[in-house]
């Protein structure tokens, strides 16, 4: 287990490498979609283009799986989450910084089940809480739990415990496994220079496939939180 540097605010002990990377990653985000936001055209170029189709994705998604009368209203928050979970992914594949006694100081935020579990949690928590506002409370209990048939009902309220748990983890053991993985390459050079030539075909593969895979869990996330939604919100027919 890597060690991290760690901080205190009051009695609590907080993770200063995982605070500072999703803090950094914050500001990337704000500055990429800033920066890509000025000068808006009507006819999009450059810049705009690929704003506007990230956009478009996210509002694919929605209404995937919410349909075209919902699905607006969560796009920007899909776009913010996977704008946030894209950055957070990769930043960790940009270098690997660690202090002489060990300390990492530059990992992926995502790459920390604690970040993980906590974003499933805040969208297990947003999904019911918008089914208990859309419905009220007795009729949301029966849309979202009391479905047939009835003898599922202990395994539907099960079920909330486990997708959040399998939400988080697994962005996170994805995300982990990439960040091991390309350590381990890395840890070849150092062993000897007759394994660079071999080290630094492997460290460019393996960074391109783990860009792949971190794209396509910033997508799982977004797609599993708009149908966790979907299930709290929409009545089945």
């Amino acid at each position: 287990m890597e060690s991290t540097w760690t901080f205190y605010i009051g009695p609590i002990a907080f993770d200063g490498t995982v605070t500072t990377m999703a803090v950094l990653t914050i500001l990337i985000v704000f500055g990429l979609i800033f920066w890509a936001s000025r000068n808006m055209q009507l006819k999009p170029t450059g810049k705009q283009n690929v704003l506007e189709w990230v956009i478009d994705f996210v509002n694919g998604i929605g209404k995937d799986n919410l349909g075209a009368h919902e699905a607006p209203r969560f796009t920007l928050m899909s776009f913010t989450l996977f704008s946030f979970l894209l950055i957070a992914n990769t930043l960790g594949l940009i270098t690997i910084l660690d202090t002489p006694s060990g300390i990492s100081l530059w990992k992926s935020p995502t790459a920390n089940p604690a970040i993980d579990l906590t974003l499933a949690l805040l969208v297990m928590v947003l999904a019911n809480t918008l089914g208990v506002q859309k419905f009220g409370f007795k009729k949301y209990l029966r849309v979202a739990f009391w479905k047939a048939p009835k003898a599922m009902l202990p395994m539907n309220i099960l079920e909330e415990f486990t997708n959040t748990l399998s939400l988080g983890l697994r962005l996170y053991g994805n995300i982990f496994a990439g960040e091991v993985m390309l350590g381990l390459i890395a840890s070849m050079i150092k062993s000897t220079m007759f394994m660079l030539p071999v080290a630094w075909i492997l460290g460019v593969a393996w960074i391109g496939f783990s860009i792949f895979i971190s794209s396509l869990q910033a997508y799982v996330f977004v797609l599993l939180t708009n149908l966790y939604i979907s299930h709290k919100i929409l009545e089945e027919e």
